[in-house]
Parts: C-alpha cells; sequence; structure tokens
C-alpha cells in the first residue's frame, strides 16, 4: 500500500497531508500539489542508504534508516474536485 500524499484546502489555504498530518499552507493548489509531488519522490528515492524523517500524527518526528531502495513507495492523490 502506497504512502500517499493527499492535497486539498487547509488553513485558508492549500497544503498536503500524509494520514492526519498536514503540511504548512500554500497560497494556491498548483503550489500544494507541486509541494506534494516533490515531497513524495523526495520519500521514495532509492539509490543510497539514508536516514529519512517524518513527522506522526501527534506532531513528533520520526528518523529511521533506510536500506538502498527501501523507501516506500509514494503516490499523489489530488481530493479538489475538478472545477
Amino acid at each position: 500500500m502506497p504512502l500517499t500524499y493527499h492535497v486539498g484546502r487547509h488553513d485558508e489555504g492549500f497544503a498536503y497531508r500524509v494520514r492526519d498530518v498536514w503540511s504548512e499552507a500554500f497560497p494556491d493548489h498548483e503550489s500544494a500539489l507541486a509541494a506534494a509531488k516533490s515531497a513524495a519522490v523526495r520519500q521514495h528515492q532509492g539509490g543510497d542508504d539514508a536516514e529519512i524523517s517524518y513527522q506522526l500524527a501527534d506532531g513528533r518526528w520520526h528518523t529511521e534508516h533506510v536500506s538502498s531502495g527501501g523507501g516506500p513507495t509514494t503516490a499523489v492523490r489530488d481530493d479538489e474536485p475538478m472545477l
């Protein structure tokens, strides 16, 4: 099951979230979508071993070691309806 970045309205703007944790707000949908895609790519990067960090639902940060090619499968879902 992929780690999904959801893009939607948040804090009087747009943001992306993973599970229940939201990113900072962006002024427009396009900026939030671009940031979500960038974060998803960085989270999924393979190659060398790496330390990855992400924020948990309770606000704490979690860091873990990921072996090369061991990053999670990621996806981006745009939750905003088409106008």
